[in-house]
């Protein structure tokens, strides 16, 4: 390593670039540039030098070939203490280049523009620059490479301190940060190709994603584990990357988990609805005419696993709604949009976390993916529908219209339980949800053990089917009057056959919803 004496620049971003060429100069450094970087240097009185110049040979395709040339690349790969490539390079007139500033072409900014055609989203795929940024990390104990306009200051600072040179330490972390950034630019451009060639349906031979560093959270699941939150760049599951947190401690690992599952639950209704998680299970689910009729409704389900939850609103959320809420100690509270007299009574309780969704109207999309140990589990999310209101009843009694609505209610929260899994159930609430069970059966008694109210008239939504018998005695022994499950069990007509016997009406989806 030894003082820079010549740096190359050329970069799409120009915010910060004036101030640090100024600085590379009163150093004596000499500035290689392209095109509009170029310009920007001299029209800020900074002597530069064109690389088509440098190279003999001009800059042409409209810009698509600038650097592509020996005398570029020899000068950034030539070693240093390797006196075969000095001759090389002294052979051909290639000048050694110690310093490479470039950021690509804003592919990701161009395919965001609403209404960017394919031509254009071509025309930002970056070549040169990638080249280069390579060239000069591969060998970076010679050749410095900066890529993230907010490393200038630092660079500079330690330049002066060192006459000149950067550190072994520094180069190595630039180098790092270049092959990252690099790679995640090829990854947008692929994900670009598979969206518009349709294939994003499809389970690739290798899965490549890209996900950007957020914040550091406080810990994870336990304090004695690291862990951060990551955006994902493509939409998908993307509405917390806009989520507003409009007041309240930072979000915790257990409470993105928590709050995801609130989030997903409450989508799943057309009408007012509310969902209450502990744990990442619902101990509470209702519709109602307002926001505070629903979390009212919700809430009496279960108020003492309610304590310390997570609850969400596929609705605004108005000032008697946070009363109510107020009442109770919650974790977080997610909602489209508040009031300002709801606003004004949280600020009143200042430790809850407040999340403000304006994208809940979107579709949700993308891919389910559950780490294993030496690989990744990569499914559909399971965004099924099945419309419980048309489906005719295997049982000798249809269900009555009551029936109907709270059968459809329950199987859209039965899909967000834990299995095994059995949700209790009137036409707009929970009133006992039975979670995580290893037995049906055993799903089927706490659920009704941790009703607050008799269950006599409820329905019962259960995620998978009977095997036998022994549930539908339990679900007749606590009053249940109606069924939905998915059915396929060897044992279905003994199932069937038992509902009949207790003059249940029971209904087969065909459609299981496991969630592990």
């Amino acid at each position: 390593m030894s003082k820079i004496k010549r740096a190359l620049i050329s970069v799409s971003n120009k915010k910060g670039i004036v101030d640090f060429a100024k600085a590379l100069n009163s150093m004596g450094i000499e500035i290689l540039s392209t095109g509009g970087t170029a310009k920007t240097l001299r029209d800020s009185g900074i002597p530069v030098r064109d690389v088509s110049e440098y190279t003999g040979f001009p800059e042409m395709l409209d810009g698509r070939l600038k650097t592509l040339h020996p005398k570029i690349h020899g000068g950034l790969l030539s070693r240093r203490n390797n006196p075969k490539d000095m001759e090389d390079i002294k052979k051909h007139g290639i000048d050694t280049i110690d310093l490479v500033v470039v950021n690509l072409y804003p592919f990701e900014e161009t395919i965001s523009r609403p209404g960017v055609t394919f031509a254009e989203a071509i025309e930002n795929i970056d070549i040169g620059g990638p080249a280069m940024l390579r060239s000069a990390s591969k060998n970076f104990q010679d050749v410095a490479v900066i890529v993230d306009p907010s490393d200038y200051e630092k660079i500079v600072d330690e330049m002066n301190s060192l006459n000149g040179d950067l550190s072994y330490r520094t180069r190595v972390e630039l180098a790092k940060k270049v092959f990252r950034h690099t790679s995640k630019y090829d990854i947008i451009i692929a994900d670009y190709f598979t969206e518009i060639t349709g294939e994003e349906k499809t389970l690739p031979e290798t899965l490549t994603m890209t996900f950007d560093r957020v914040s550091l959270l406080r810990y994870g699941e336990n304090p004695h584990q690291k862990a951060a939150f990551y955006k994902e760049r493509t939409e998908g599951l993307s509405l917390f990357n806009n989520a507003k947190i409009l007041q309240g401690k930072e979000m915790s690992f257990n409470n993105y988990l928590d709050a995801h599952s609130a989030l997903m639950l409450v989508l799943e209704f057309d009408k007012t609805a509310c969902a209450i998680i502990k744990h990442n299970n619902p101990c509470g689910v209702a519709l109602g005419d307002t926001a505070a009729d629903a979390y009212m409704k919700a809430v009496k389900t279960d108020p003492v696993s309610a304590f310390g939850g997570v609850i969400a609103f596929n609705r605004a959320v108005d000032d008697e709604a946070a009363r109510e809420i107020t009442n109770l100690f919650v974790e977080v509270v997610i909602a489209p949009v508040y009031s300002d007299g709801a606003l004004s009574t949280f600020s009143k309780k200042p430790n809850i976390r407040l999340l403000e969704m304006p994208d809940m109207s979107k579709s949700i999309k993308g891919w389910d993916m559950k780490k294993v140990t030496g690989g990744l589990l990569l499914q559909e999310l399971d965004t099924k529908k099945v419309d419980i209101l048309s489906l005719k009843a295997v049982t000798k009694r249809q269900p009555t219209p009551e029936e109907l609505e709270g059968l459809s209610f329950a199987w859209k929260v039965c899909k967000h339980v834990k299995s095994n899994a059995i949700v209790y159930a009137f036409k707009d609430r929970t009133v006992g949800i039975g979670i995580g069970q290893t037995s049906r059966v055993y799903s089927a008694k706490i659920g009704a053990m941790n009703a607050p109210k008799p269950l006599q008239g409820s329905v019962v939504a259960s995620d998978g089917f009977f095997p036998f018998r022994d549930g539908i005695d339990v679900l007749h022994e606590v009053g249940v009057t109606a069924i939905v499950q998915p059915g396929g069990a060897i044992h279905d007509n003994e199932v069937i056959a038992a509902a009949d016997e207790y003059n249940m009406a029971m209904l087969i989806t065909g459609v299981r919803h496991f969630r592990h």
